[in-house]
């Protein structure tokens, strides 16, 4: 595991926001102290680390009987009488991901669960192609490269823009953004600065639904916080890693050993109904098997829908305003995770995770076997291939029998050799569980601390006030989470990383700050 003061990456400009001192250990106080976790996904996993490693006594139950949350994995029988992992499929462990890589070196400190991606290219139906390999990592450099080669945004392009609305996207701060962008959405945002049709399509739009939202239901404060995160505030680079095998076994079972190994009771197939004020200690929670024991804290860490339900069940709970504000959180558009086990190979030279654009409701193509160990012994075994179609920002009413067809016609469009192939088995996940962060929505996110002292959120819907988004949010605000309660009890924190929480051109903050 890496020092706490050694630099989690390659930017020399990466921000250590340090710890709060005090007491190394629960050891220290004056009785034990007893921490409920609920939700076991990257948020709650990421608490429950950092509640057990100060010694304090942690319960953590997940409504699953898996770990991971929207990152785990599940067991499936195939036609073919094999067994496969199943999961909501094909998730990117960016370098930029300082604090959920520091959870995860815990129980693998060479980080061996993952695997770098040589690349991702982007396709349009129009024959438009960018890609992201070997461009420099750092502003301005990746950006003038990324112009010099993209067919879709030139040269020629650049003194169209509109220079004065584009410059927040190059120097954002947390949370001063929001305060300027957060009223309009990401289309607007797009079409006040002036980009290329075929670059808004190619770039921003696929980069918008990839995070489960099309651009005019996304503030476009969150997305000029996700370029700074991934592309003009960071020199990290755009590529990132991947899952090495199933995500149970690379990632979640070493951590959840890990935990058991500093006392951690892990409950799945677990799920909360509700919580209210304890006799003896602070707070009491209910789940299907009835009453628990007593606790002195709870960190609250499951999907937005789970979240907002347990509340609801909780009426002791917190003061009006917090309830009303969490029962106005709204999930992103439904998403297809659509994965297909076939009877030949795709071409050897398709890359292992393809995004696309103006092929229909298809938004990605991964082909398992490149980097999955379980599919690529699959697909030796077999001669065929594994393939994975996502699709996001759905509408409300999808069925996946609905989209089977057309996301099938768009794959054989793109990779016509899979016209001939047989589906010996698929599996449709259609989920709608992510948060949406609509424009206007920043001011009423709810936060880590509660009106309830002793609970806590943790969670990628809750706001902290740091560049990270996605799996990093939710790994970041576990580790708050933890710290709001360790400091409570005058324990000592853990500290955390990011990337820059500015933009790295004075001039361009100068001229950004100018009125």
């Amino acid at each position: 595991m890496h020092a706490e003061h050694e630099f989690p990456g390659r930017d020399p400009r990466a921000v250590l926001h340090p710890a709060r001192d005090g007491h190394p250990d629960a050891g220290d106080l004056t009785g034990d102290v007893r921490v409920a976790v609920v939700g076991g996904g990257v948020a709650g996993l990421s608490a429950a680390t950092c509640l057990a490693e100060r010694g304090v006594t942690v319960t953590l139950m997940e409504r699953e009987n898996y770990l991971g949350g929207r990152v785990g994995g599940w067991s499936t029988e195939l036609a073919d009488g094999s067994r496969a992992t199943m999961n909501r499929g094909f998730h990117a462990f960016f370098r930029q991901y300082y604090n959920l890589r520091a959870l995860l070196r815990r129980a693998d400190p060479r980080l061996s669960g993952l695997v770098a991606l040589p690349d991702y290219p982007l396709v349009h139906s129009a024959g438009y192609r960018d890609t992201f390999a070997e461009l420099p990592r750092t502003f301005p450099w990746n950006a003038l490269a990324f112009v010099a080669r993209s067919p879709t945004f030139g040269w020629r392009d650049l003194p169209r823009l509109g220079v004065r609305a584009a410059l927040p996207l190059a120097q954002v701060s947390v949370p001063e953004i929001y305060h300027r962008l957060d009223h309009l959405d990401a289309d607007a945002l797009l079409g006040r600065i002036g980009f290329p049709a075929a670059a808004k399509h190619l770039a921003f739009e696929v980069f918008s639904r990839s995070f489960f939202a099309a651009p005019h239901e996304l503030s476009a404060a969150e997305l000029a916080t996700m370029f700074h995160i991934y592309f003009l505030g960071s020199s990290e680079g755009l590529l990132f890693d991947t899952v090495a095998d199933s995500f149970p076994e690379a990632l979640w079972e070493p951590l959840g050993d890990y935990l058991e190994d500093l006392g951690v009771e892990l409950r799945t197939s677990t799920p909360v109904s509700s919580l209210g004020h304890g006799t003896n200690r602070r707070f009491v929670l209910w789940t299907s098997a009835g009453r628990e024991a007593e606790v002195d804290a709870v960190v609250l860490a499951p999907d937005p829908a789970g979240l907002r339900g347990i509340v609801h069940r909780s009426p002791e709970l917190g003061r009006p305003w917090w309830r009303r504000a969490l029962s106005r959180m709204r999930e992103a558009p439904p998403f297809l995770v659509s994965r297909l086990w076939l009877d030949r190979p795709v071409r050897r030279d398709r890359p292992a995770f393809l995004g696309t654009s103006g092929y229909g409701p298809l938004d990605n193509i991964s082909v398992l076997e490149r980097y999955e160990r379980q599919a690529a012994w699959w697909a030796g075994r077999r001669g065929g291939s594994v393939l994975e179609l996502h699709g996001y920002a759905l509408r409300e009413d999808v069925r996946p029998r609905q989209l089977r067809t057309r996301m099938l016609a768009e794959l054989h469009r793109i990779y016509p050799e899979t016209r001939q192939a047989g589906v010996i088995d698929e599996r449709h996940e259609l989920r709608a569980d992510c948060p949406l962060f609509p424009p206007g929505g920043f001011s009423g996110r709810p936060t880590v601390t509660t009106p309830e002292r002793g609970l806590v959120l943790a969670g990628d819907a809750v706001r902290v006030d740091l560049p990270v988004a996605l799996m990093e949010r939710a790994a970041t605000t576990g580790v708050c989470a933890a710290n709001a309660l360790l400091h409570d009890w005058g324990l000592r924190g853990h500290p955390l990383w990011s990337v820059p929480t500015r933009g790295r051109s004075a001039l361009l903050r100068s001229l950004n700050a100018s009125p």
